[in-house]
């Protein structure tokens, strides 16, 4: 999931916003400001409504961030590097850079997220009845007390024993520390996601169909999620027992073509790069030979055709620090989640700053059939 909206770093790690965010704000605002506010407490006026829901919206994803801020924390401290967080849609994602190394670890980096939304809907909850007691406002009381359910809710619901919530983690490291095997146990919190999943979208369809109730396509959304994102870490599960052990100096392009970050947008069209070496993708390297950063023909192409004569690349490409990177010693398997993930699905493997190859997915695609002595044909 690709953060739309940059927020910066909070507690070192990267936190950004998807568009899709939106639909949360507006589907609480709406909910609240509409119906569940005037519904309790019908003497106030409509602006009040709005403003209180909009606030609670925003309080609610305050409180998605902190859930995958204690991932993320909590991941850290267990040796597993955090690329970033994503708000959206259906919650928000911890990106993390490779899997635990141990059950433990597992179990520790998974269980701190329900228990974070369950300590915040706990306090939250002891908030709601301390304002209660003093009186205060009936709709504020109704408001805090609100966000207290919908904490406690999301605690619950991700402590469910299903992939891809943080119980089918739980369920994945129990599993594992049972059997010994990592693969096996990937798979049977997979299942049991999409056991889930088709029994959110049957209940939801029903809800539907037989009560007329259309809050029913709610349910069968995320259950669709659950199972398609199930799916999805089983595949990396079996992927990972594929490619156990290689690392991304054995499936990259050794030697890539590269372009300076001085370099004309009109010299480096004339060459004719793109017909000649065929590539969409170009490392740029600084002055010094070190990595600055990746241009494509996107991005070339955005260049106003007037202005080429006095762009450089490194006006147009992406710096360093927003394309993906690993080092040659990289496990591949934890490379892939992030090219997936990436925008340009590539990475520069650098060795103390200085490139030495570019791996693509079709570059993993192919390793998954190579002969285990066989040595990659080179480009």
């Amino acid at each position: 999931m690709k953060a739309s909206l940059p927020l910066g770093r909070i507690a070192g790690v990267r936190v950004g916003l998807n568009w899709s965010v939106l639909v949360i704000i507006a589907l609480v605002t709406v909910t609240l400001a509409e119906g569940r506010f005037p519904d309790a407490h019908p003497d106030h006026s409509a602006w009040v409504y709005w403003a209180l829901a909009l606030l609670a919206a925003v309080v609610f994803l305050a409180s998605l961030l902190a859930h995958e801020l204690a991932h993320a924390i909590v991941a850290r401290r267990n040796g597993v590097k955090v690329d970033g967080i994503t708000l959206w849609m259906l919650g928000g994602v911890a990106r993390l850079h490779s899997d635990a190394r141990t059950p433990g670890a597992e179990l520790r980096i998974a269980g701190v997220g329900p228990l974070t939304s369950a300590v915040a809907g706990g306090l939250l909850l002891g908030l709601a009845v301390w304002l209660d007691s003093l009186h205060a406002s009936g709709l504020a009381v109704e408001a805090v007390a609100w966000l207290a359910g919908i904490n406690i809710v999301l605690a619950v619901f991700n402590a469910l024993p299903a992939a891809p919530l943080d119980g089918g983690r739980l369920l994945r490291a129990y599993l594992w520390h049972r059997t010994g095997d990592r693969l096996r146990a990937t798979r049977g919190a997979a299942a049991a996601g999409r056991m889930l999943g088709w029994f959110m979208i049957v209940t939801g369809f029903a809800a539907m169909i037989f009560a007329g109730d259309l809050s029913g396509l709610w349910p069968a959304l995320i259950g669709w999620f659950l199972i398609a994102a199930a799916t999805a870490e089983e595949r990396q599960a079996e992927l990972r027992g594929v490619l156990d052990d290689t690392p991304v100096s054995r499936v990259m392009t050794r030697a890539p073509v590269t372009v300076p970050t001085t370099t004309l947008l009109a010299s480096f069209l004339a060459e004719g790069p793109f017909g000649h070496y065929r590539h969409s993708a170009f490392p740029v390297l600084a002055p010094d030979g070190t990595a600055a950063g990746l241009v494509t023909v996107r991005l070339i192409n955005r260049a106003p055709f007037q202005a080429r004569s006095t762009t450089t690349i490194g006006d147009v490409m992406r710096p360093l620090p927003d394309v993906t990177t690993a080092s040659p010693d990289d496990p591949v398997v934890d490379l892939l989640p992030r090219l997936e993930a990436s925008r340009d699905h590539r990475a520069l493997v650098l060795d103390d700053g200085h490139l030495v190859g570019i791996v693509t997915l079709v570059d993993i695609t192919r390793a998954l059939s190579w002969p285990a002595t066989a040595t990659r044909p080179r480009t």
